[in-house]
């Protein structure tokens, strides 16, 4: 039996494997894809203390490998299922079920869809949802972005320096991103910011070729672009809790400061929980809460 099970292995649940682990406990991260959750696909981090300039993939692997020397025990298995037991928790993956004393859920979250009829038939063939990851294959021709917060802001400058033209597509008529990262996109000029519309059609054939978009008034009109980024936000991917833990009406863990869930000995951490504040450094600070909560909970039941 594990002393502490986590699940997810971004920031949040790195930082709690490290916490744990400084503590002397027995600790198994299971992850379903890779570690370093959405930050990995960062180019540049600016907003982390201490490190001015730094990639999510180095800031990740730091973590990760911090982790692993530290005595963690990381494997790769899709969670699906929780039980709350006498005296312990059952984790149940795709290949094995895990016991522990304590369980810290810190599973983030998802791309957000625009919920278009052909929107998954056209990822990797001019969708995207990963600007840095897919930026590279749209060198000098004409793409498109849609959102209006940080990783929009963030997808659209990282895109001016490699493509022809950036259309950035925002249904309301402000950003909610860093003021800092809408400064520097307005000194591009090869960006077009287009405001209070929204996508409504994306038509292709075997690949992406227009997109159409339809403003506030109903007005209609097409934007002939070689890809489209997606930035709209993100689904916590809580789902298979939902029978034990309890959710708010988004389906995020429903949990204060303290990172306690409803059920003892089942803590949270990172962007799976309710909160204002969705950042890199809010994830590791949680990451520290849970670690200690849950160290606090073992140690009170010996």
């Amino acid at each position: 039996m594990y002393d502490i099970i986590i699940v997810g292995a971004g920031p949040a649940g790195l930082t709690s494997a490290i916490y744990a682990r400084r503590a002397n406990k027995h600790v198994l991260v299971l992850e379903a894809k890779s570690y370093g959750g959405q930050i990995i696909n960062t180019l540049d981090i600016e907003n982390y203390p201490a490190n001015n300039h730094i990639s999510g993939f180095d800031l990740a692997t730091n973590m990760y490998e911090q982790a692993k020397e530290l005595g963690a025990e990381i494997k790769f298995e899709k969670v699906i299922e929780i039980k709350s037991k006498t005296g312990y928790k059952e984790v149940i993956t795709t290949s094995n079920k895990y016991k522990c004393k304590a369980l810290i859920l810190a599973t983030g979250s998802e791309n957000r869809k625009l919920g278009l009829s052909n929107e998954d038939d056209l990822i990797g063939k001019g969708v995207s949802y990963c600007a840095t990851c897919d930026g590279a294959f749209y060198k000098n021709k004409i793409v498109a972005v849609v959102g209006g917060g940080n990783t929009a802001l963030d997808d659209a400058l990282y895109l001016t320096d490699i493509c022809k033209k950036v259309y950035l597509i925002h249904r309301r008529d402000t950003f909610k991103g860093e003021e800092s990262t809408l400064n520097k996109l307005k000194e591009k000029n090869n960006i077009t910011f287009i405001y209070n519309s929204n996508i409504t059609k994306l038509n292709a054939s075997d690949k992406l070729e227009n997109i159409e978009i339809t403003d506030n008034e109903g007005n209609k009109k097409l934007l002939e672009v070689s890809a489209l980024f997606i930035a709209v936000g993100q689904i916590p991917e809580n789902q298979n809790f939902a029978k034990l833990i309890k959710l708010d009406e988004k389906g995020y863990i429903i949990a204060k400061e303290n990172c306690h869930t409803n059920k003892k000995g089942i803590f949270v951490a990172g962007d799976a929980r309710t909160k204002d504040l969705r950042q890199l450094v809010t994830a590791t600070s949680d990451g520290a809460v849970s670690a200690t909560e849950a160290i606090k909970y073992i140690n009170s039941k010996r």
